[in-house]
């Protein structure tokens, strides 16, 4: 566990590292042609066969860097490929290729020995966060949310997979034949690989089928949090099993073993879990848990490799595990081991040796005085020096001491002006106090929300752009109440937050979940048009319904002369009330007429006949 090299960048140059590679021992690029090219001993190459020596560096500005770790210096820096942070590099297998991956949405491959781009093509419509080369290095995985296998000599999709509903973090295969020996091998169908995502606590495997059809995950492991580490061994003979180590960001260790044969509907849970703890004897009686970083199996696939502790200095063991225990803690006293004290600290400050007679003014209020006091001997514990009749003075009391008139220390009731309200966030933010944020996010004037944005401080500023997104991700009804703070803060702090280097992964969350948002927006307003052309559809044919029936019985009737004499009167009547308002009438019927075929024109769209014609057949 000691400390072998360490790799610290001239600081003006450095951007942090976001990614690391070894390159494989044999297809290691030739040193740079400066100095004169000499030949290699026979024992030297087969040393250089052995030895890991080459580190591939990914960092948060787009350029690889290659460091040698024989010789403790940069060997050469990869430029030009990407324009944004690198989230994952792997070396090829046999030649010395190298393939990396980016925020900007592309996938490079590079010849290590020219330092020059060989292939850039885009690999998927958001960033590509993981890769990972076939086991004959023939194709390569890469995975954004979706999971795509490419092949790498026509740099074609060869399969699609559905991948996770965050970014994926690692991507690894699990086998290197396939089950079923029968069929010829041509060097993909058959394989198994895994992946495992950010926020995800399930790890997919997903299998290569030689047709398209399947594109879901044939079996899942689940673990207690998001994985941070994954190793495992690959099977490579049908019977043995694969067994995998996931460390979460818990700082628990998950071993499985499970013989991958087809499909399994039930995520699987972990045959043995490992958590280390301090023993809690000495002092504190409690013990505390300690946090496994990264784990790895060692060649013989049993015993396994620990590294747990702290990331400065952490402590590496080799486990051999023979337990059939489901729950394993092992007891290690991290506190022997370390040697980062903090209370060893040395100080420069003396404290003077005060004579317990003498009176000392000190700087404060005029005429107000107060005696130092001793300091105590580090044996004693303070406890409270009230004798048992005395009573502790008031607050009140002591202002008054310090002549500060206390009516003006009293805060007025009532709602807290605006100004205040800065000062009321930046608390909820640092005590996460869910009921003054909810006081102070809830409000809609628009000028209260600017000025409490103006007058934050800025240190508050990406806090509370966090808190603003957990909240859009809930009711939709707080997510308008929180767009508006969004604004105002990207508007007003714009300036601040474009300086920011890791600007990107704190805002990544929000992005994402814009994108989703908007993602619907489309489809949702073709939806609403459809709907709305159906309502409007429907409305017209029940106006239609709703119109009024032309009245069909006859206003007049003529009879023969041979019809009987009873009717006869009843005939002068309706000839007399007739005659009278024929006019009116007539013109009634038009006007009704008018409308019942306006209102038929308006559904069939017909106009050839008219209104007049109509009434003059009726």
């Amino acid at each position: 566990s000691r400390l072998q090299h360490e790799y610290v960048p001239s600081a003006h140059l450095s951007a942090a590292c976001t990614c690391l590679a070894w390159a494989p021992p044999g297809g290691r690029p030739p040193p740079s042609k400066d100095g004169p090219q000499r030949k290699k001993r026979k024992s030297e190459v087969a040393e250089v066969d052995k030895q890991l020596d080459i580190l591939a560096i990914g960092t948060a500005v787009g350029s690889i860097l290659l460091y040698s770790t024989v010789k403790g210096e940069l060997q050469s820096k990869l430029d030009g490929g990407h324009e944004n942070r690198i989230n994952c590099v792997r070396w090829h297998q046999d030649n010395c290729c190298l393939y990396s991956c980016s925020e900007d949405k592309h996938i490079v491959e590079w010849n290590t020995q020219t330092c020059k781009v060989k292939c850039k093509w885009k690999g998927d419509n958001s960033s590509v966060t993981s890769l990972c080369i076939s086991p004959d290095g023939k194709m390569l995985l890469s995975a954004g949310r979706t999971i795509k296998l490419w092949d790498l000599e026509t740099k074609e999709v060869y399969r699609h997979f559905t991948g996770h509903a965050t970014s994926v973090s690692s991507l690894m295969f699990t086998t290197v034949k396939p089950m079923n020996e029968n069929k010829p091998f041509d060097g993909i169908t058959g394989l198994y690989f895994l992946s495992g995502a950010i926020h995800d606590r399930l790890l997919s495997v997903w299998y290569i089928r030689s047709d398209r059809k399947e594109k879901n995950a044939v079996m899942s492991f689940t673990v207690t949090d998001e994985p941070t580490f994954i190793d495992l061994t690959v099977s490579e003979v049908k019977e043995e099993p694969v067994k995998l180590a996931v460390v979460c960001r818990d700082g628990q260790l998950h071993l499985f073993e499970h013989i991958l044969n087809g499909y399994c509907k039930k995520p699987l849970t972990s045959n043995c879990t490992i958590q280390i703890a301090t023993p809690g004897n000495d002092g504190d009686s409690t013990p505390k848990p300690v946090p496994i970083l990264a784990a790895a199996f060692c060649t013989d696939k049993q015993s396994l490799l620990l590294v747990y502790g702290n990331t400065l200095q952490p402590i590496i063991e080799k486990v051999s595990l023979n337990t059939t225990e489901s729950h394993v803690c092992l007891i290690r006293d991290i506190q022997k081991v370390l040697s980062l004290k903090t209370d060893v600290a040395v100080t420069k400050v003396k404290t003077p040796v005060v004579n317990s007679d003498t009176k000392v003014l000190v700087p404060g209020i005029p005429g107000h005085s107060t005696a130092v006091k001793t300091p105590s001997s580090g044996k004693e514990k303070k406890k409270n020096k009230r004798k048992p009749g005395e009573t502790e003075e008031s607050i009140e009391e002591r202002l008054e001491a310090l002549d500060i008139d206390v009516r003006k220390v009293k805060t007025p009731g009532g709602l807290p002006q605006t100004d205040s309200f800065a000062v009321l966030l930046v608390q909820g933010l640092e005590s996460n106090d869910a009921e003054i944020l909810n006081r102070v996010l809830n409000t809609r004037k628009e000028n209260v929300i600017k000025n409490t944005v103006a007058r934050m401080p800025i240190h508050a500023v990406i806090p509370l752009l966090h808190e603003l997104t957990k909240r859009l991700q809930g009711n939709p009804y707080s997510a308008s109440l929180m767009v508006r703070w969004l604004k105002s803060v990207f508007t007003l702090h714009a300036s601040y937050l474009s300086t920011l280097p890791d600007l990107i992964p704190q805002l990544g969350m929000l992005y994402q979940l814009m994108e989703s948002r908007v993602k619907t927006l489309q489809k949702l307003s073709r939806l609403h048009g459809r709907l709305f052309i159906l309502v409007t559809q429907v409305a017209a044919s029940e106006a239609a319904q709703d119109v009024t029936e032309v009245n069909q019985t006859a206003k007049l009737v003529y009879e023969d002369e041979s019809s009987e004499e009873e009717g006869s009167d009843d005939e002068m009547i309706a000839d007399k009330d007739s005659d009278e308002n024929w006019d009116e009438d007539e013109e009634k019927e038009e006007q009704s007429d008018e409308q019942d075929m306006t209102v038929e024109k308006e559904i069939n769209g017909d106009s050839d006949l008219e209104p007049e014609n109509e009434s003059e057949e009726e």
